[in-house]
Parts: C-alpha cells; structure tokens; sequence
C-alpha cells in the first residue's frame, strides 16, 4: 500500500490510499506532518471533484441533486499504482458504481509524484469520459512539519502584494476579508491569523511561497497556474497547509447549480485537465 521514490536528494512515501503524500525527507528531516489524529489525522489529500463544502453538502446537475462531503471522495479512495521508476510514481482512480451515486460523470484522476534534485514535483491530471460536459475542482493540501515554536516561523510571498483573504463561516465562504500584515511581502505565522479557520486568497498575484524559520527558508511552493491558495492550521498544531487550489467552498448565497458554482472547471468529452505544483526544499 505504499510506494517509495528517492533521489540523491530527496525520498517520499505514498500511500496508495488517496494516493497521499505521506512523507518527504532530506538528511533525516522530515518535512510532511506526521498525521497525528489529536490535531489532524491526514497529510497532503488530494481534494476532488470539489474543494471545500458544498452549500448544504449538495448540488444538482441536470435539476438532480447529489450529495457530496467537504473536500471530495478522492482523498479516500484506494489508487492503482500505473508507473513506477526509482525516481517517480503514477496513481490513477476511475469512475465507478459507487462514485457516480455521488458525481454522475465518468472520468479518470491520475496524481504523479517526482523527484528532481531538491523538487517534489506533484501532477495532476484529470480525463472526462463522460459523453457530457464535466465540471468539477482539484487541490492540493500538503500539511508542512513546523518544529519548534509557530511563532518562529514566517510565509513570504513571491510579490508584495495586499494579502486579501476570504474568511470562513460555517465552512463557507463569508462575505468577511482580512488583509494580513506582513512586512516586505512577509506574513509572521500566529494561531490567532487562524481564529475563523483557513485563509482562503481568491485573487493572489504570488505563484510561489516560501516558509522561513527564524527568518531562514525552510521550503517553498510553486503553483503556476492554480487560481487560489488556502492556508491553514489548527490550533496549538504544529503544522502548516499550503494549500493550491482550482476551486473553494461554496457561499451561503449559492445556488447549488454545479456548473455555476464559483472556480469551478469544465471539461468537454474526452478532454484533458492537468497541472502541477512543486515543494522545493532549501
């Protein structure tokens, strides 16, 4: 169930369920939280066919409602490992019985994890099998290992920017923002930033960002091409998500229309989605 690639560098493990991340090391040091269950019992779930809550946990295609949990069923699915080399691994899940009950298209995910010198190259890649259109939204969730105390730690942003985050009400979106203060684009980590749950940034310019520790880069995020970041911790935990997203929760104003509802993708018959995200470590 777990699968191991490694360069001169770097090693990871994944589980091939939800084909998640599970841990990411250099010299020893481990750079993927721990999984412990008494602050959050995952490590980096792949988030899809939505990102967030669905208003009421539902949404209707074709005038049809369905059900759906935060964040997707991905996450807990168990992936079939289709490639593999010493460096780099495939995973792939395809529509089924069980998950047309929940999301009526066929489709097929398929996650890529590799190693190039100091890069954890995470792609993704998703296929609409159906004879329709399909919408749907992906993201990441990598939660970092912050050792030490979290005030010590610092996010800096690619651009000094205005950090405009949507906040979070009954894990939806809220019609409340906050802007962080930061200082030359850096933002010092604190639980109480955290209060209303995650920071959710719709319209960042910054494509990358980078976590420091006593002022020092620990590691960095690149998501060229992803539309939205969260960001989030629980408290006293001693993690951090970088979270790149194609997608958020839905408002309390939404209507439950899948194909309307806001960051939400379309992809015609037989054709493909991918992008791809990078942690490099320092």
């Amino acid at each position: 169930m777990t699968t191991s690639i490694s360069n001169n560098f770097l090693s990871a493990k994944i589980n091939a369920k939800g084909a998640e991340l599970f841990s990411l090391k250099t010299n020893n040091q481990e750079y993927i939280w721990e999984g412990n269950p008494d602050f959050w019992g995952k490590h980096a779930p792949v988030l899809f066919p939505i990102v967030g809550t669905l208003k009421n946990n539902s949404y209707q295609i074709n005038e049809k409602n369905y059900k759906l949990s935060r964040h997707g069923f991905a996450r807990d699915m168990t992936f079939e490992l289709i490639e593999k080399t010493e460096n780099s691994a495939t995973f792939s899940i395809q529509s089924s019985e069980e998950t047309l009950k929940v999301y009526p298209f066929e489709f097929e995910l398929q996650i890529q994890y590799s190693l190039e010198e100091k890069k954890l190259n995470t792609s993704y890649k998703v296929i609409n099998k159906s004879q329709s259109q399909m919408p749907f939204s992906i993201g990441a969730h990598p939660a970092f290992a912050l050792n030490g105390n979290f005030e010590d730690f610092e996010i800096q942003f690619e651009k000094d920017e205005p950090l405009v985050c949507s906040l979070l009400e009954n894990d939806l979106i809220s019609n409340q923002t906050k802007t962080l203060e930061k200082q030359n684009g850096v933002v010092s980590l604190n639980y109480k930033l955290f209060e209303n749950d995650a920071l959710i940034f719709k319209d960042l310019t910054s494509k990358s960002l980078s976590i420091l520790k006593n002022q020092t880069p620990l590691l960095k995020v690149d998501f060229q091409g992803f539309p939205h970041l969260g960001i989030w911790t629980k408290k006293d935990a001693p993690f951090l998500c970088i979270e790149p997203w194609y997608g958020y929760s839905d408002t309390n104003e939404s209507t439950g229309n899948f194909f309307k509802k806001e960051g939400i993708q379309v992809l015609d018959t037989n054709e493909i989605f991918q992008s791809n995200f990078t942690i490099e470590i320092a």
